[in-house]
């Protein structure tokens, strides 16, 4: 007789899909990440010269911590956080100190700051490490951020906000939600989506410490749905772990906005100039939560990070691990990009990237992605047309703002209306630029705008503390003289009423002597003119008894 047949194994079953809300606006355009993302990442050559600047992230540039001549480590501080909204630096190998001086850094104005200059000695030797590891979890949230601060960790995905404020929300702020932000919109970009399928248990650990920093009670790891690959990956990593989801969500650009993203997981609207963790959410990066990770478990502070290098100049586009500081020129070499028929480079997407005017500038913190476009392979560009005011702007504006009334304010250098109408909601994501049927360079003219409302407020500050630190000066110079005389006066208070008579008397016979002398000396003085001026007789004119020769002598 037969036993009892085997039960049915059924697949399990997905998780349930979460509600998702829809953001206004957006466009799709062509993405082009097939070229990088089927490449595993490599780890670039290491470079014979570093050049560190030490403004890499949002806030006041670090202060140098060495001079020229010192041999630093690997991973060794080299440069302090100057202020609260602030990230040190470090050394990205062992060598020598060789400049500490002004050099072009990756800036949309093709700015110099200051910069530490490694040589390295190849030895790429580190300092004395000590990792907590599984310690971090008896740390206070402040302790923790603090290390995370030491470690010089900024936003991977943005523009480099020091990520030890991000997890700092205050006493007076709970927060429900942290979103992990692993869509990566932009096109060409492909650095987030090689990090999630080749190190996702980096990021997962990351995020377990981000989130016992923030005290969150769920964890949502954003990733759009062109990067299969990724999302699964990212489940399996997080496998019995409670609160956390991998949420697929649209591909529509930009989705991985902070702003967006939180509408899109949440419903909810971060307020106008206001912060996520106004609402209870915080957002950080795929590449920030692995950087974290690393601090903590590794005792290694961000020194390198992943980099999409690509573009039609370039003949091995690819993802390379590159060394905070590490000449672009070499990493393109090692993708054999056709320099000679380098076009343009820019740094980041072609929707918010720069162009670059040297491939020898340095790889920074928030370098996501460099795009070599080739001379050859470009289209000429369109012509710039007046605008038709067709609205098409507005339906892609993912804000809901009027970019062509925004367009005409700044053409007129009206920037009182630009800011009437938004001016600073607008994040820069180009979704009008790219749908602008009369090629309109609309962004750069909302760049310019804020540039110059920028300027006129750093003058006004500038006159403002001009004016009071002279007011301030003449405050403080009416206070001393009031002091004064209120001394003055209390001092003759005190004084008895009689010796105050004494001595008054006592110096009015002091002045009455004083003017008698000067009198007396002034008479004499006249005295001493008067004899001086009257005439003395020949001695010839005179007899030795005294007599004239025509006086009368009868004898």
């Amino acid at each position: 007789m037969s036993g009892p047949a085997d039960p049915i194994r059924l697949p399990p079953e997905p998780p349930p899909k979460p509600r998702l809300w829809r953001f206004s606006g957006g466009v799709s355009p062509p993405y082009n990440k097939t070229m990088s993302s089927v490449h595993e990442t490599t780890v670039a050559r290491l470079p014979a010269r570093l050049i560190l600047p030490l403004h890499q992230h949002i806030g006041e540039a670090a202060d140098p911590l060495v001079k020229v001549g010192d041999q630093v480590l690997k991973g060794q501080q080299i440069a302090r956080a100057n202020g609260y909204v602030s990230a040190p630096v470090h050394a990205p190998t062992s060598g020598r100190i060789t400049s500490i001086a002004e050099y072009p850094i990756p800036h949309p104005s093709g700015l110099s700051a200051l910069c530490i200059v490694v040589d390295s000695d190849g030895r790429d030797q580190w300092r004395e490490r000590a990792p907590l590891g599984d310690q971090f979890a008896a740390l206070e949230p402040s302790a923790l951020r603090n290390v995370i601060r030491e470690a010089g960790i900024v936003g991977l995905g943005g523009a480099g906000f020091p990520t030890y404020i991000k997890l700092n929300p205050g006493h007076d702020k709970v927060i429900d939600t942290l979103v992990v932000n692993g869509v990566e919109c932009e096109p060409y970009i492909t650095c987030d989506d090689r990090l999630m399928r080749e190190r996702p248990s980096d990021i997962i650990q990351g995020l377990i410490i981000a989130r016992h920093a923030l005290q969150a009670r769920q964890c949502l790891i954003a990733i759009e749905e062109n990067k299969p690959e990724a999302i699964e990956a990212m489940r399996r990593a997080i496998e019995g772990l409670e609160n956390f989801a991998v949420v697929p969500v649209p591909t529509l650009y930009p989705q991985g906005d902070a702003k967006r993203l939180i509408k899109t997981l949440t419903g909810k609207e971060v307020p106008s100039n206001g912060l996520s963790m106004q609402i209870g959410v915080v957002v950080v990066n795929v590449g920030t939560a692995a950087a974290i990770y690393r601090a903590i478990y590794h005792d290694e502070p961000l020194i390198s990070r992943y980099t999409t290098i690509t573009g039609t100049a370039v003949a091995a586009p690819r993802n390379l691990e590159v060394l905070i500081g590490t000449p672009i020129r070499e990493l393109l070499e090692q993708c054999a990009a056709d320099s000679s028929d380098l076009g343009e480079l820019i740094m980041g997407g072609p929707m918010m990237g720069f162009a670059l005017q040297s491939i020898d500038l340095p790889v920074i913190k928030t370098t996501n992605c460099l795009l070599a476009l080739a001379r050859s392979k470009q289209p000429p560009a369109p012509t710039v047309m007046p605008c038709i005011r067709c609205g098409a702007c507005m339906d892609a504006c993912p804000v809901n703002l009027m970019p062509q009334q925004m367009y005409w304010h700044a053409k007129a250098k009206d920037f009182e209306k630009t800011q009437e109408y938004n001016l600073f909601d607008c994040i820069e994501c180009g979704c009008c630029s790219y749908v602008c049927p009369s090629h309109l360079p609309l962004v750069q003219y909302y760049r310019y705008a804020k540039g110059e409302i920028w300027t006129a407020e750093r003058e006004r500050e500038k006159a403002d503390l001009a004016r009071t630190r002279h007011e301030s000066r003449q405050a403080r110079l009416e206070r001393e003289k009031a002091e004064k005389e209120a001394r003055r006066k209390a001092k003759q208070a005190a004084m008895p009423q009689d010796m105050g008579q004494q001595g008054r008397e006592a110096k009015q016979a002091e002045i009455q002597a004083a003017m008698d002398r000067a009198r007396q000396r002034r008479d004499e003085a006249i005295a001493r003119v008067q004899h001086q001026r009257e005439p003395t007789p020949p001695a010839s004119a005179a007899a030795p008894d005294g007599s004239r020769p025509d006086d009368d002598h009868q004898t």
